[in-house]
């Protein structure tokens, strides 16, 4: 499911930069995270999406979570608060220059790995994996600091500033 809700988003375009305002789940289960990819991205990233105007981080990240895999999945803790400074590789935002907020909840684990998912994103079709935690220090994974860490979680949240522009 794609949903154009671009009004909806807490972001906003000035030129060639970009604003925005994200949630990211850290899902967990049997040793493996699920991650996303694209059509156009060469990369992995989050399940999650943009924070709408008058939503709070915490009801976006539980409605991404099932608007993008399709199960409901319970909140356990913040992880990360990662303010974070980089160039679109790929897609509709390629070259753009983004300045993003974006918040980490660790969800709890639910017992399986199955999702029903079905999604588009403004890049085209949207794919879930499971990686294997171990993989993941060998991947293409965006924001990169999340490859390193989630294997360590911090019990309390934690601030990252992080700037990709060079990468």
């Amino acid at each position: 499911m794609y949903i154009d809700d671009e009004k909806l988003n807490c972001s906003f375009n000035r030129g060639n930069d970009k604003f925005s305002y994200r949630v990211g789940a850290i899902i967990i289960e049997d040793g493996c995270v699920l991650l996303a990819t694209n059509e156009s991205a060469d990369y992995y990233y989050s399940v999650g999406g943009r924070v709408h105007f008058g939503e709070t981080a915490y009801n976006a990240i539980l409605r991404e979570t099932k608007e993008e895999i399709g199960v409901d999945y319970e909140v356990d803790r913040l992880a990360f608060i990662n303010e974070n400074f980089f160039v679109e590789p790929c897609g509709v935002n390629k070259d753009k220059n983004f300045h993003e907020i974006a918040m980490y909840f660790v969800m709890k684990p639910r017992g399986t790995k199955d999702i029903f998912a079905d999604n588009y994103c403004s890049d085209g079709r949207e794919w879930f994996e499971w990686v294997p935690i171990e993989k993941l220090k060998n991947m293409r994974v965006f924001p990169t600091f999340l490859a390193s860490r989630i294997d360590n979680l911090p019990m309390h949240t934690e601030s990252i500033v992080t700037d990709e522009t060079q990468e």
